[in-house]
């Protein structure tokens, strides 16, 4: 291995050691932060099989952001299951002989990645063009 080579993997390494200790350091002191307002939630379910079932809603269809804005919503669902799919695309690379599902998603993959930047677009649009989130979004002036 040449001296460059050598140099390049222990900066790799040192970035990696680096980007994980400083998350890890964020996370702890979010989870020591008290949290002051009171946060109205909706009823929680009672069993296991409910909060499954609520979660898998929430993580698979974005309902609470469904029921709040429907053009958000809009974006970033489509941003998401489009970024799904290029991701399954992808496996193209990692397999061989490919899946036949891999193989049937290969020219939906394409308009994909289309739809990722039109998604991305409309989210963008809205971070700019709405009052109340450019506030929460842009740096306050000091």
């Amino acid at each position: 291995m040449t001296m460059l080579t050598i140099l390049y993997t222990v900066l790799f390494y040192v970035a990696t050691l680096v980007f994980v200790m400083g998350v890890g350091r964020k996370i702890f002191i979010y989870a020591r932060t008290p949290a002051p307002l009171k946060i109205p939630t909706t009823p929680a379910p009672m069993t296991t099989t409910g909060v499954g079932w609520r979660m898998t809603r929430e993580v698979v269809f974005f309902e609470s952001l469904f029921r709040s804005s429907k053009w958000t919503w809009i974006f970033g669902w489509t941003f998401h299951a489009a970024l799904l799919l290029v991701v399954l695309r992808h496996l193209r690379y990692f397999q061989e002989p490919v899946w036949l599902p891999v193989a049937l998603i290969q020219p939906f993959g394409t308009y994909a990645g289309f739809a990722m930047v039109i998604a991305l677009g409309g989210l963008w649009g809205r971070r700019w063009l709405v009052d109340r989130v450019r506030y929460i979004s842009t740096r306050p002036i000091t």
